[in-house]
């Protein structure tokens, strides 16, 4: 066992062995050194990828999304001449042809009908563009209104409401509740809620006595689906007695007919005591929709609180 022992320290020491074994070092630290340079190299590449298609990926949703803001302000205006081509078509099934005027029908009828469509387009225009209510509304943004979103009812949530590259949503075009603060009513520039009961509160633009308050909704001639049925129908104003926030004071309850005139304007059933800041808008119900509620513009009208 001594001699074996020996031998082996021996060969171990013996110079040609120990050149052996030294020249493998270097070759196995070169072949770990390039094995881990190529790892590094593989995941910085992997790195870079993810950020080159994160690139692509913002340039695309910005292209995109300037084109679905294009298509949106087409579709407004298509859903306009719609209505304004059924309008038209109304007029002219309506339109009685007297007797003695058969004979020189077909020559005066091209006058007549430029005659009608203009003065078609004249009354849409003013429809679409004209406040019929003249009375100061404390509840619009641009005057200094606003809402306060931790007074008020979570957004209707809806999957077709995105676009999609790739399978992955990137771009959410529902509207916010301020909407309702804002005078473009045209056809989608709504605020929806799930179901048919929600609430907002709105911070006016300055302090006053509220004396009346406007619902505005779009008309079934304009509607994309050709009906109105998440229309809000049954709804009450509240006073908030305290900033925006504390005892409520009910300042009346109302029903909002979808058949009647698209604008309608509700005298408030009682008086508050003192100047109001904030009001809250409870929707009851709505006209049957059975997933949710649209709320296109809620106006409030007072004596402000320097001159009471």
């Amino acid at each position: 066992m001594f001699t074996s022992t020996f031998l082996l320290f021996g060969l171990q020491n013996h110079p040609r062995f120990k050149e052996k074994k030294v020249s493998q070092k270097p070759r196995q630290i070169s072949s770990i050194i390039e094995e881990y340079g190529t790892r590094i190299y593989n995941y910085q590449a992997r790195l870079r990828l993810p950020k080159e298609q994160l690139e692509l990926l913002k340039k695309e949703s910005q292209t995109l999304e300037n084109n679905f803001r294009e298509i949106l302000l087409l579709t407004e205006q298509i859903d306009v001449l719609k209505a304004l081509l059924r309008d038209m078509k109304d007029g002219i099934h309506n339109h009685s042809w007297p007797a003695h005027q058969e004979a020189v029908q077909n020559q005066g009828t091209t006058e007549v009908l430029d005659d009608e469509v203009s003065d078609l387009v004249h009354y849409v225009l003013k429809k679409f563009r004209g406040d019929q209510i003249q009375m100061a509304d404390y509840a619009l943004k641009s005057a200094g209104a606003s809402v306060i979103e931790s007074g008020t009812s979570e957004s209707y949530k809806n999957n077709k409401a995105k676009l999609y590259w790739h399978g992955i949503g990137f771009l959410n075009y529902e509207m916010p509740p301020d909407m309702i603060l804002q005078p473009d009513v045209h056809p989608g520039k709504c605020w929806a809620f799930p179901g048919s009961q929600g609430h907002i509160l709105i911070k006016l633009a300055r302090k006053i006595i509220p004396t009346a308050v406007t619902m505005e909704h779009i008309s079934e001639k304009v509607s994309p689906s050709g009906n109105t049925s998440s229309a809000p129908k049954e709804f009450s104003v509240y006073g908030m007695m305290k900033r925006c926030e504390g005892e409520e004071m009910l300042l009346g309850q109302f029903m909002y007919n979808k058949a009647e005139t698209t604008v309608q304007t509700f005298e408030l059933q009682n008086k508050a005591p003192e100047s109001l800041l904030c009001v809250k808008l409870q929707i009851l119900s709505n006209w049957g929709h059975p997933k949710y509620t649209c709320l296109y513009r809620f106006r409030v009208h007072g004596i402000p609180s320097d001159h009471t």
